[in-house]
């Protein structure tokens, strides 16, 4: 199957399931590997560039469609969005982007629609450039333009401004670099950079973070050196920085509440003893993978509890605990392009209630001195700063404390960790580290 067939199949099998498409496309990838690594690129770059554009392409394809696009089947719109994305966004001549999209929707068996597909994509070719609405009315435009839904564009034009917003959306439709995080117990992240570099990888230190290497477009990362030795861990720089802003004593243990997909408990487990906690207990065989191959299991233990709920008294005492709440994840859409569509303004105020009960549940585990991280993958202040003022309003024995670490310049607002998207190039994320007095 070529590589726009595979790629109409994983858009296909995203709308229909509602499955991340990471999830989708890995799985896709290794059932029908592509004989040429640059297949896998352009599978890649297709469904991504797609999902992150399909607002805009959706807005155009329903310019020249004479029905809804909700009506028709999965495949079908696949391949309008992957024959738009090529037209609009790559630099494949318009020509041979209609004739390939349309010969791929014949591969996977939908000749019959290969008439309505390729009329369609022939109008969109002969635009001098995308549509987009009136540039006079902001919030839809930018919508439109970078295919995000009005409500989140509207909500974060009135929180951040004209001109922080633009660069939030404009970055959310980069690729982001791979970026990973020295595994300390085996390697400094200077030594690891070394070689790295001896090697040919074209690798940089990450700007902020003090053990982040960024890499260049490497294909599969498991092919890159120290993947197998256990050297390092992907994680994007911000979310290191959740983990280096905690600065966790080395004598504590730690229980990470809302374990799941692991870096973070990985992250502390290179320096300390882990309880990794997550509801899912399918979730847990990754993070013991992990921990296996950075050799880091003696060190990390793994259960599925609800972290809303009272930690079994055999566990022990822990002096910090780590609390990576479920949150609405909106600082990771460049990763995660389809959440964007999915999640709803409600979904917020949703979540802040969850990540209240954890909080307060993991607070009430945590001794007098001890201390508690809490972290989201989101800029909205309801799941981060607000939660966190709430919090310390209603229980006068904490207090936040923001680390002393010399020699490195954090991105702090008051004492919390904040990051935006951004061209600084990371991911969105909040952190307060609370202390227990009494």
């Amino acid at each position: 199957m070529n590589a726009r067939a595979l790629a109409i199949q994983v858009l296909a099998r995203v709308r229909a399931t509602d499955a991340y498409l990471n999830v989708v496309l890995d799985t896709q990838l290794s059932e029908s590997p592509p004989k040429d690594p640059r297949d896998a690129a352009l599978v890649t770059e297709l469904t991504y560039g797609a999902t992150r554009r399909q607002l805009a392409l959706d807005y155009a394809i329903t310019r020249f469609a004479d029905r809804k696009l909700d009506a028709l089947e999965d495949k079908v719109l696949a391949a309008l969005r992957i024959g738009a994305y090529q037209i609009f966004h790559t630099r494949v001549p318009a020509r041979a982007a209609v004739a390939e999209t349309v010969q791929a929707l014949k591969e996977v068996g939908l000749t019959r629609a290969a008439g309505f597909t390729n009329a369609i994509l022939r109008k969109l070719a002969a635009l001098p450039a995308p549509p987009l609405p009136p540039a006079s009315d902001v919030a839809l435009h930018l919508s439109v333009r970078e295919s995000h839904p009005q409500w989140l564009v509207e909500r974060w034009l009135r929180q951040f401004g004209r001109e922080r917003a633009e660069a939030m959306l404009v970055a959310d439709n980069q690729a982001p670099a791979v970026v990973v995080r020295a595994n300390t117990a085996k390697v400094t992240r200077d030594a690891l950079l070394a070689q790295l570099q001896e090697m040919g990888v074209d690798a940089k230190a990450t700007t902020v973070s003090p053990v982040g290497i960024t890499l260049p477009s490497v294909g599969r990362v498991e092919d890159v050196y120290g993947y197998a030795e256990g050297l390092w861990q992907v994680q994007d720089e911000a979310a290191q920085l959740v983990g280096v802003y905690g600065a966790i004593p080395e004598t504590a243990r730690v229980l990470d509440a809302c374990a799941a997909p692991g870096g973070k408990s990985c992250h502390q487990a290179q320096s300390h003893d882990v309880v990794a906690v997550d509801l899912h207990a399918h979730k847990l065989r990754k993070i013991e993978a992990e921990a296996r191959r950075l050799g880091l299991q003696p060190r990390l233990k793994a259960y599925a509890h609800d972290a809303a709920e009272p930690f079994p008294e055999e566990w022990g005492e822990f002096h910090a605990f780590l609390v990576d709440a479920p949150c609405s994840g909106l600082g990771t859409l460049r990763r995660h392009p389809e959440l964007r569509y999915r999640r709803k303004e409600e979904d917020i105020a949703r979540l802040a209630t969850l990540q209240r009960r954890i909080l307060e549940n993991c607070q009430d585990a945590v001794p007098p001195g001890g201390l508690l991280v809490y972290a989201v993958c989101t800029m909205e202040p309801q799941e981060g700063q607000d939660q966190v003022e709430m919090f310390l309003r209603s229980h006068p024995e904490w207090t936040a404390e923001p680390p002393v670490l010399p020699g490195l310049k954090l991105p702090l607002s008051q004492a919390y960790l904040r990051t935006l998207p951004g061209p600084e190039g990371f991911d969105g994320f909040f952190a307060a580290r609370l202390r227990k007095l009494y």
